[in-house]
């Protein structure tokens, strides 16, 4: 008897179908083969189907079964394949009817009891059954409310294999699973932290607001508890709102890594990204034997944070350069070639030097200029070259902390990038662009004339403050957001004059 069940792989972040047809011949001797390019944990699926069809009180058949996986030119991987193998066999079988199997895309991990167990990558596969326009997917219970965010496809839950049984025996006694898309959205866009909690910086939060403004990358450079890792923490609350597409996207990532929490169907959140400097350029930009996403795609449409940026490995922080000028990763391997999205906001923090006090008022720095050169000197200029704001961020005297007065919440200050974002939906709207941190010189030359005074104060900066090349498009692009700020068409004196502040620390100086 031949039987076919459609399934999924994952690659990169998405899903294609695939057919897993099974053949049992009553001839020979007793035999399990898969062939189509099956990885360990695959080829391992034979004996959990094996014991979990025993175990269900299903009489193994003892015949020669071969399972193939087409297309089988590409690499099947993961034990996301156990259920519709199982599935497959009991068709051939007679235990289930077969024609109903070409409607529904199945998916799941066996137990050995029969259980199922949650699979990662449900949502890009519940994307895949929508567009083949198939009825539904059956996957383990866990996976439920992640896969029913995606309208047009029923997604039906089960917790044991004899449900699938029942249910393709009987489809009418069980209903699909469904998800409120817009409290799921609600309750998962809270935000923990607060800029009220902040206590002085204000020269600081507003450089962090001017970035989340115009999607700048920055830089914050000051000394140990000066609170620049707090000030990160809080910049995701100030960006837009994430809309449902780019909620999806982000979700899609973290389902395909397994960081999905099944009480949360859906991330609304922003997500906040603070790899430790010891990582490695595999862990952060993605890859690996079995590819996974990296830090870089964990923060779509977030923040990728860098706390001390200079300790990080040379190579690890060279290969940053391609998703910050893409916003996607590709990984190219011998079998196949994969991408990631890859867009995000990094913010960096570093010590002034490795003592990490000098300019500090209080305490003395340790350090020869030998010394500050060179710890300096571990951030590339390629690097730093993308980094539009950088911004010096210094202790916060006890007076401040000590006060008890709250500085503005994050609401507000997100209402004001909001409104700076719609500018720039509107002035781009017309090219493949969204903030003015990604435009190129095209754009800079149309959108970011200066007012003659404006001009002679960045003449004068440029010459007088000796400015690297570098600077002169960032400080462009910054003050153009600022302009947005403050709802003007024009880039006037005193946003030029501002944007300049933010490049005090350019690579001459620096």
């Amino acid at each position: 008897m031949l039987s076919k069940v459609l399934s999924a792989a994952i690659a990169g972040v998405n899903a294609y179908l695939v057919d897993v047809e099974v053949d049992i011949a009553s001839k020979g001797l007793p035999h399990f083969s898969i062939v189509g390019l099956p990885d360990t944990t695959v080829k391992e699926s034979k004996d959990r189907v094996r014991a979990a069809l025993k175990n269900i009180g299903f009489s193994f058949p003892l015949k020669q079964i071969t399972v193939n996986m087409a297309p089988a030119n590409l690499k099947k991987e993961g034990s996301a394949f156990d259920l519709p193998l199982a599935v497959g066999i009991l068709a051939a079988e007679g235990a289930v009817p077969a024609a109903k199997l070409k409607n529904f895309l199945i998916t799941g991990e066996l137990s050995l009891d029969g259980g199922l167990k949650p699979t990662r990558g449900c949502l890009s596969m519940a994307i895949a059954a929508r567009q083949a326009s198939l009825d539904g997917l059956i996957l383990p219970y866990e996976n439920a409310a992640e896969a029913s965010v995606v309208e047009g496809v029923n997604i039906y839950g089960m917790k044991r294999l004899t449900d699938v049984i029942e249910f393709l025996n009987n489809a009418a006694a069980f209903t699909p699973c469904v998800t409120d898309v817009s409290k799921a959205m609600a309750e998962s866009s809270v935000y923990e932290e607060d800029f009220t909690d902040v206590k002085g910086q204000e020269h600081a939060k507003r450089a962090l607001e001017v970035a989340a403004a115009g999607g700048h990358n920055i830089l914050m450079i000051g000394p140990p508890g000066a609170g620049k890792t707090m000030l990160a923490k809080r910049t995701a609350s100030i960006l837009p709102p994430m809309t449902f597409d780019e909620a999806i996207e982000t979700t899609s990532i973290h389902s395909v890594a397994g960081f999905l929490k099944p009480d949360m169907p859906i991330l609304a959140k922003r997500p906040f990204r603070s790899p430790h400097h010891t990582i490695s350029d595999i862990a952060l930009i993605g890859g690996g034997q079995m590819p996974r996403p990296g830090e870089v795609s964990l923060s779509h449409n977030g923040v990728l944070f860098l706390d001390e940026l200079p300790e990080f490995k040379r190579n690890v922080l060279e290969v940053l350069r391609q998703p910050i000028e893409n916003a996607e990763v590709t990984i190219s391997r011998a079998a196949a070639t994969i991408s990631y999205p890859a867009s995000f906001m990094l913010i960096a923090a570093m010590n002034p030097c490795p003592c990490g006090y000098s300019g500090d008022s209080r305490r003395p720095c340790i350090c020869s200029p030998s010394h500050i050169h060179r710890y300096r000197s571990r951030v590339s200029g390629p690097l730093l070259d993308r980094i539009d704001i950088h911004v010096d961020v210094p202790n916060v005297p006890y007076k401040e902390l000590s006060s008890g007065t709250c500085g503005e919440s994050s609401a507000q200050i997100r209402e004001r990038v909001n409104r700076a974002r719609l500018r720039q939906t509107e002035r781009f709207k017309k090219d493949k662009i969204y903030s003015n941190g990604q435009m190129k010189t095209r754009h800079i030359k149309k959108y970011c004339a200066l007012t003659p005074d404006a001009q002679r104060i960045f003449d004068l900066a440029m010459e007088r403050l000796g400015l690297s090349a570098r600077a002169y498009s960032r400080i462009l692009k910054v003050s153009r957001t600022i302009a947005d700020l403050d709802a003007s068409d024009n880039i006037t004196q005193r946003h030029i004059s501002e944007a300049i502040q933010y490049r005090t620390l350019d690579r001459v100086a620096f």
